[in-house]
């Protein structure tokens, strides 16, 4: 496939929903934009598709929650949206527990029954450190040995491929602990799942704009194709690994439909015990409820992200901080790039900031 036209004023490479709101944002304004994506569809990570009536979350679980009032009143533009509140689980050695940590999962863990108890059995098995060096001295700090080992080393170590103890305490630079019965997971006020998934939001955000899908970026030739460039992919791939590779974490997604209606009872259950190869299993019609005799689920497996895959986390230690940094300067050389998004700026950036960044760095760029 080819443009349409000879030039443009933005070539915004990257389809999800960061560069599908620039790409709105500019448009709207009465500028000449090309979206184009490697990947053969929309929406990027964020990409859902219908499996026989029930919404698939292709590449993990996606809750839209915010509470800034503007980003919400921005996204319901482009679509319906259904409340949804999000009360994961964790496994562990044949137990449920609830999540984020509250009194229902003290409860289950301990049999206690109130906040004083909950405080007191913390207390007894808190590490004392003025400043952890790493990942498990600063959760063993802040809640203690017994939640700790139940419910935070194997999963992160699943999740990071590294020992807690190896990792920088800077992962989890607080954890969230409840001493009330509450499970929703996340405090805003905005909480919500859209109506036929996320494709077809960001579908709605790209209409009236000429999107390319199966288009790599690098094999285009962009030399005069547009006057500005808005790229979220890799930065590092972008200046051709000049100064090295950034670090990613990957995943891999085996999805199965279960002949029986209901297989967890959950939308996210987490395996925290190390033994289980994966790290969660997610069963998607709890979503977004559909009355069908079958069920579809997903477990996730994490690994180190190799060439060809698609990166998911970045490594934010200490030497990737650094080898960023070095592509930071690199990419002041090239003002008529915004290097934007996720991988752009190698972090981790939920829904609502993503939005929220796009819509500030459309009129800034």
């Amino acid at each position: 496939m080819k443009p349409l036209f000879d030039h443009y004023d933005y070539l915004i490479v990257g389809a999800g929903l960061y560069g599908a709101t620039f790409a709105r944002q500019k448009t709207d304004e009465g500028k000449r934009v090309l979206v184009i994506d490697k990947r053969p569809h929309i929406a990027g990570n964020a990409y859902t598709y219908d499996r026989s009536g029930v919404t698939v979350h292709a590449y993990g679980a996606h809750i839209f929650h915010t509470d800034d009032p503007a980003v919400w009143e921005y996204v319901n533009r482009f679509g319906v949206w259904h409340d949804y509140i999000h009360r994961p689980k964790a496994f562990y050695r044949g137990k449920y527990y609830s999540l984020p940590f509250n009194m229902y999962t003290f409860a289950a863990l301990w049999g206690v029954s109130t906040p004083e108890e909950a405080q007191a059995k913390i207390a007894e098995t808190r590490l004392s450190v003025a400043e952890p060096a790493n990942l498990e001295e600063q959760a063993l700090s802040l809640v203690g040995k017994d939640v700790y080992e139940t419910l935070i080393k194997g999963y992160t170590q699943k999740q990071w491929g590294r020992a807690c103890r190896d990792l920088p305490a800077s992962i989890i630079k607080r954890i969230p602990v409840r001493f009330v019965y509450d499970d929703n997971y996340f405090d805003d006020p905005y909480q919500a799942i859209p109506e036929g998934g996320y494709t077809a939001i960001v579908a709605r955000m790209l209409e009236g704009i000429e999107v390319l899908t199966g288009v790599d970026y690098f094999d285009l030739a962009t030399d005069d194709l547009a006057d500005k460039t808005v790229f979220t992919g890799p930065i590092d791939r972008f200046f051709g690994y000049k100064l090295g590779r950034l670090s990613y974490r990957n995943v891999r997604f085996e999805t199965e439909v279960i002949d029986s209606p209901d297989y967890q009872g959950a939308a996210v259950v987490n395996y925290t015990d190390q033994d289980v190869p994966y790290t969660r299993i997610i069963e998607h019609k709890h979503f977004a409820p559909v009355d069908v005799p079958f069920t579809v689920i997903s477990r996730e497996y994490s690994a180190e992200w190799q060439e060809g895959q698609d990166p998911y986390y970045p490594v934010g230690d200490a030497a990737n901080s650094a080898l960023y940094r070095g592509y930071c300067d690199l990419a002041k050389t090239r003002p008529d790039v915004l290097f934007a998004g996720r991988l752009g700026t190698y972090r981790y950036m939920d829904m609502d900031d993503v939005v929220k960044a796009a819509i500030k760095e459309s009129r800034e760029f």
